[in-house]
């Protein structure tokens, strides 16, 4: 038998061993029917229809009270057999009415379901439950569902970014397994965490990363943005929180998915060093500049060697190569209306196009919900995820700056360990290869709820939640001989990270004629532990064992740590509707955190509300055809954020020797700011406008909103005489605000029996600015802090050109000469200097960010165009600031420098020293073609034969291209240069084109 065999024989025995397993659990009495009373029904076919006459696939079609059901095909049509003729069938589809028809006896049932106005009965997720997008008055958005599917993404902020208003998502490392940074509605703090607060299945994800979450297993994703959306989080809702929700069972028969995809990964743009001959010139050309007196064609005698051999060495093409990424996610799902169960494992796996860059990561995730009986539901979810981005790297930064005129190997095949010889100070960029290195990252999380809903008080309900995470972490290092570490060191830090919580909920929610109200109240209490070791090893006799052996070292050195931090909580929310016009809601959170010192309440209260106007629901609007949806909303509230670290209250004490009476004494110092026991909260207190609309049967539909926030309190560290033992103290003496607009707009544009397109478009402008610095008025040079300034400052020299020959730089800037960078002399001083001619030239924060998305639908195909802009950023770029190494290092091709003969405005000359410590500012706007697919769904006739419910091929390609004025790697990433950062982060973008493929059992 073939392997194709095996595997659809096995495949069919595991859905029917599921299948008896569910059947043959307990039958309510609701589900047990007498023979006598059953009347045979025969098959039932239909189609599907919209409100036009247009086919809808994907449409559920279930025999209520039972776990038979279907869906329809591309061409809407559909066929059941109920257990009844008696029976009902239950149409659903999302944005459409639900209906329910009688069967009786009829063989064929066609429906034309009509849409919900803008999906207004859709329930969205909010937060410690649900809504109808009709009621809800705060800014909750959600991620369109197709940015989850069909795309080469290892993580879902790569999914979110630029589909979102008001959500902005910089990508700064693009190392395989990278998260980005995402920010909502702007920074809130000058020191804090500006991240947002992650749920996952209504439970804080403390802790947990966005890579743990596959997103094959994720049903839909909502982000809470104003302080009305966000209150009922308190503290941790201050930067807006993400609300995931991930896919559970259903009732029906088991279903089995498996959706795949294989990526070649290549460099999107390469940063081309000089080629050997411009090399060459180069040399020339500095020694010119430099006037050095040398007849030799190259710096160093290895160099020289080569250059008369005709050894040269393309490093980019030495240390990079194609990569990869493939995923492979499989679940079964089912159930019936007591057990329902979701079980689904996943594999990535990402080669770099750096040597040695690689990411592993292992998923699997277990979700179950249980009817016990009419009064109370228990389920939980329990996953795993394991992060690996274990081995030694190639160092890109090296890689760029080798002479080409150097090898990066010795005849018997080992590494030369500094290639451009005697030169000292550029090492191969190969020798991380030769680290032995293991970085690993687990999360083992387990969570489970019960819901009591008791007879006797109807919309009454009480939910417990309670989850655990146990987060282990790795890091072990060893670098030997060839390595170039003569000695052998060894590094090891494991790490742990423990968290519980738990949360009691009441509901209460009723109706009362044209009255609906929904209340919610909270009390949750919850722990996080930390602990870490390291333990480092020097001097080692070989390096067989690397760090496997470090108790071998001849030094050995250790270090640990521990903490702990709890927080206390209760919120009260209160949602009142009627007759689906006008609606308020109220909040109302305390949060106690251990973080707080002795001088101040650990407690803070947080308020907030909204009122909301659906006027498309009035009299004197319902009749205007053209209207579908107009709705008001306003919002008003505060969060906060605790913003202070463990132990930030309090004084921590180190040691030192010192000399005294002749001998060494071992002192104490403090290590980190002078104690503080009254800070304080910081606290953010946000307003929100908005309209939701919908016209021509939603043909056109949108948001706009406009908000403002100011965050009062901020931590900041206050300088203070040395003699009171430091230098500082932290202290709450800052303000930020910030003020922005959001647009989201919808529409239909050609929209045949088979022909759709459909365009949606986001648009973000923010205007971040700090408000109060240190109490005195003054700005913060040192930390690049200005008043009605926004964070991100970029503050230095401002650059009007290059010196020219002929020009006499004496009266601004005495000592320079042709070649050198043109200053602006801004006190017309005639003097340079970094205390009268620095200024603020931008903000690293963009001006406006956007997103805009073209879908096409052609019977089966369908084609998504997405582009993503950011624009106005301002940043420093390291590929221009080299200093006085361009003499030793190669350059880019496209960065050039000034010659006497070729008199660039916009480079220095080789000769130029950057005493000055210019960064280079440049605009790193761009605009970039983000994600294109094309995708195939089979007939449904065709493939159903084979018991294959849904199979989807597609193609799509990511970061196919750039359009910016940026000359570097990427205007998004940040670059380290040499002597700053961490070189490993010195990843470039990378453009993929995968393979993929969706099928349902």
């Amino acid at each position: 038998m073939t392997n194709k065999y095996h595997l659809d024989f096995k495949l069919k025995w595991f859905c029917i061993a599921f299948h008896l397993l569910l059947v043959s659990a307990p039958v309510s009495a609701a589900e047990k029917v007498s023979v006598d009373a059953v009347v045979v029904q025969g098959p039932i076919t239909g189609k599907i229809v919209d409100n036009t006459g247009l086919p809808l696939p994907g449409v559920s079609v279930l025999v209520k009270g039972t776990n038979i059901g279907t869906v329809t095909d591309i061409d809407g049509n559909y066929s059941i057999t109920p257990n009844s003729a008696n029976a009902t069938l239950v149409f659903s589809f999302v944005g459409f009415k639900t209906q329910e028809v009688l069967v009786g006896g009829k063989s064929a049932i066609d429906i034309s379901m009509s849409e919900d106005s803008t999906t207004l009965n859709e329930v969205v997720v909010v937060g410690y439950g649900t809504q109808k997008r009709s009621d809800i008055t705060g800014s909750v958005a959600s991620i369109p569902t197709e940015r989850l599917k069909n795309l080469p993404a290892t993580n879902i902020s790569q999914a979110i970014q630029g589909s979102t208003a008001g959500v902005t998502v910089i990508q700064g490392s693009n190392v395989p397994g990278s998260t980005g940074s995402i920010k909502i509605r702007g920074n809130n703090s000058l020191t804090a965490s500006g991240n947002p607060f992650l749920v996952v299945d209504g439970i804080p994800f403390e802790g947990g990363s966005l890579n743990d979450i596959p997103a094959a297993d994720i049903k839909n994703i909502e982000i809470l943005k104003d302080a009305s959306a966000v209150a009922i989080y308190g503290t941790r809702g201050s930067n807006g929180v993400i609300l995931i929700t991930t896919k559970r069972g259903a009732t029906g028969k088991p279903s089995v998915s498996y959706n795949t995809y294989y990526a070649v990964e290549e460099i999107a743009h390469m940063l081309t060093p000089m080629s050997p001959d411009a090399f060459l010139q180069k040399y020339a050309d500095y020694k010119i500049a430099r006037n050095i007196n040398d007849t030799n064609p190259l710096l160093n005698q290895s160099e020289i060697d080569n250059y008369n051999a005709g050894r040269t060495t393309d490093w980019m093409d030495v240390v990079t190569k194609a990569g990869s990424l493939q995923e492979h996610n499989l679940s079964v799902s089912g159930g019936n209306e007591n057990a329902k169960y979701m079980v689904s494992g996943n594999w990535l796996e990402q080669d770099g196009v750096v040597q040695g860059y690689q990411y592993r990561r292992s998923n699997f995730r277990a979700n179950f919900d249980f009817k016990i009986n009419n009064a109370i539901k228990l389920g939980g979810s329990a996953f795993y995820a394991h992060n690996n981005y274990d081995g030694g790297r190639a160092n890109l930064l090296l890689a760029s700056a080798m002479s080409p005129f150097s090898v990066p190997y010795n005849d018997n095949g080992s590494l030369i360990i500094n290639p451009m010889s005697p030169e000292l100070l550029y090492e191969n960029p190969l020798l991380g290869l030769k680290t032995a290195r293991e970085e690993r990252r687990r999360n083992l999380n387990g969570s489970a709820f019960a819901e009591i809903t008791p007879s006797f008080a109807k919309g009454l309900k009480y939910r417990l939640n309670a989850s655990y995470s146990f987060q282990p972490g790795r890091v072990a290092t060893y670098k030997g001989r060839e390595a170039n570490d003569n000695n052998g060191t060894a590094y090891i830090y494991d790490s742990e990270r423990r968290y519980w919580i738990v949360e009691n909920l009441l509901f209460y929610d009723r109706t009362f004629g044209k009255h609906h109200i929904d209340l919610t109240a909270l009390y949750s209490s919850q722990e996080n532990r930390w602990n870490d070791n390291s333990t480092t090893g020097v001097g080692f006799v070989n390096d067989e064992l690397t760090f496997n052996n470090i108790g071998s070292a001849a030094t050995i050195t250790a270090a640990s740590y521990q903490d702990k931090r709890t927080l206390l909580s209760q919120m009260g929310r209160a949602n009142y509707a009627y007759d689906d016009r006008y609606l308020g809601s109220v909040t109302v959170r305390r949060d106690g955190s251990s973080v707080f010192g002795v001088n101040t309440s650990k407690y803070a209260t947080f308020t907030s509300g909204a009122i909301g106007w659906n006027a498309s629901n009035e009299k004197f609007l319902k009749d205007i055809k053209q209207i579908d949806l107009l709705k008001l909303r306003l919002s008003y509230g505060q969060s906060g954020n605790e913003a202070v670290g463990v132990y930030g209250t309090l004084s921590l004490a180190g040691t030192t020797q010192y000399p005294f009476s002749g001998a060494a004494q071992t002192g104490t110092f403090i290590t980190d700011g002078l104690a503080n026991p009254n800070l304080k909260w910081e606290t953010t207190t946000t307003s929100n406008a908005a309209v939701d609309f919908g016209f021509f049967g939603n043909r056109l539909s949108g948001t706009v909103e406009y908000y403002k926030s100011e965050t009062d309190d901020l931590l900041m560290r206050r300088s203070i005489p040395t003699v009171t033992g430091s230098t500082f103290i932290l202290d709450n003496i800052g303000s930020v605000e910030n003020k922005g607009i959001e647009i989201s707009l919808n529409t239909v544009n050609i929209k045949t029996e088979n022909f759709k397109w459909e365009t949606s478009v986001n648009y973000s402008k923010v205007k971040n600015k700090i408000t109060k610095l240190n109490g005195s008025g003054e700005d913060d040079i040192v930390n690049r802090w200005f008043i009605g300034k926004p964070i991100g400052a970029i503050y230095d020299y401002q650059m009007e050109g290059i010196w020219q020959t002929g020009e006499d730089p004496s009266g601004q800037d005495p000592g320079a000469v042709p070649g050198d960078i043109k200053f602006r002399d801004l006190n017309g001083d005639g003097v340079i200097d970094a205390a009268n001619d620095r200024k603020y030239l931008g903000t690293s924060l963009p001006k406006w960010t956007g997103g805009i998305t073209n879908r096409f639908t052609y019977k089966n195909f369908n084609l998504s165009v997405f582009v993503y802009t950011s624009q106005g950023s301002l940043k420093g770029n390291p590929d221009l600031n080299y200093g006085d190494e361009v003499g030793r290092r190669n350059i880019p091709a496209e960065v050039g420098y000034w010659t006497p003969d070729n008199q660039s405005n916009s480079r220095p000359s080789l000769g130029y020293f950057n005493t000055r410590g210019y960064g280079y500012p440049k605009d790193a706007s761009f605009v970039r073609l983000q994600d294109v697919r094309l995708s195939y769904a089979f007939d449904k006739d065709l493939i159903g034969k084979a018991g294959i419910e849904n199979l989807t091929i597609y193609v799509s390609g990511r970061n196919l291209y750039t359009w910016t004025n940026w000359v570097g790697w990427d205007p998004e990433n940040n670059f380290s240069y040499r002597g700053s950062g961490d070189w490993t982060n010195n990843y470039p973008q990378v453009r993929s084109i995968s393979l993929g493929l969706n099928l349902n059992l």
